[in-house]
């Protein structure tokens, strides 16, 4: 891994490949740059494929408590420009999809394309007030126990029941080096952002990425993404949940590939 100093953050991230620059943003819960490793792989071969950890996330340093989605953008966009990423094609999956969705809104000439994939509008922007709660409430008692005794409680929202066990166990040692207080930190921004004031007003290509058996973010609010961002695609991905890059790496991949070749 590398690492570079982005707002006054230690960020960590994965680099592989040549080619145009894609540029990875996971989700919550624990992820970071390791649950793209199906897409480093094999996407590096036709890109430059970058994977960040964000702020309080893997090898990156955590931030203050008061970071909220905003500062998470202006982070992001820190760090392209430290890597010598300009226009890259902008790929998040859950919170990463609503980070792409704030990059766009606070830097709108950073993108050259977004990638959203089982993503929000941000929790407020998507989701019911009372789930937003119920959420927000259930990882804020969680946090304070250890890890252990709660993240496997997360699974069935973000693999099938028919994933394999290969897969749900490595899932879950990904999401076991969670930084807890950073990952509420994270949700916070996620309750708290709405986002959907932007979708109209995108105006570069857009791929709307959805699992049609997500539980986490149901197919629902991928298809009101959709609806609301001009011009954009949309791509189910049947038999998936809610982390489709890798319960579907294959379909994922070329997905990807396919929408992202005629903008070469």
């Amino acid at each position: 891994m590398d690492v570079i100093t982005s707002c006054g953050q230690r960020i960590a991230y994965r680099r592989a490949g040549s080619g145009d620059a894609l540029v990875l943003l996971h989700g919550g819960f624990g992820f970071d740059s390791r649950a793209w490793q199906p897409q480093l792989d094999e996407l590096a071969d036709e890109f430059t494929v970058v994977a960040w950890d964000a702020p309080g996330c893997g090898g990156s340093e955590d931030p203050p408590a008061s970071f909220r989605m905003a500062d998470y953008a202006d982070c992001l966009a820190g760090f392209l420009t430290q890597v010598g990423l300009q226009r890259p094609h902008v790929l998040g999956i859950s919170f990463g999809g609503t980070l792409a969705l704030a990059l766009y809104d606070r830097h709108p000439h950073v993108p050259r394309s977004l990638i959203l994939a089982g993503a929000y509008a941000g929790w407020a922007g998507s989701l019911p007030v009372d789930e937003v709660r119920r959420r927000l409430q259930r990882v804020t008692a969680e946090t304070a126990e250890p890890p252990a005794d709660w993240m496997a409680g997360y699974l069935p929202g973000m693999l099938t029941a028919s994933a394999p066990t290969e897969m749900v166990e490595h899932t879950l040692a990904l999401m076991s080096d969670i930084h807890p207080q950073a990952n509420l930190t994270m949700l916070r921004a996620m309750a708290e952002a709405d986002l959907r004031g932007i979708l109209p007003r995108i105006e570069v290509p857009t791929l709307v990425l959805h699992g049609d058996l997500d539980a986490r973010a149901p197919l629902s609010v991928g298809q009101d993404l959709h609806r609301q961002i001009p011009g954009s695609q949309i791509v189910v991905l049947p038999g998936v949940g809610h982390l489709s890059n890798l319960e579907a790496a294959e379909s994922f991949n070329r997905e990807v590939r396919r929408f992202l070749r005629p903008l070469a």
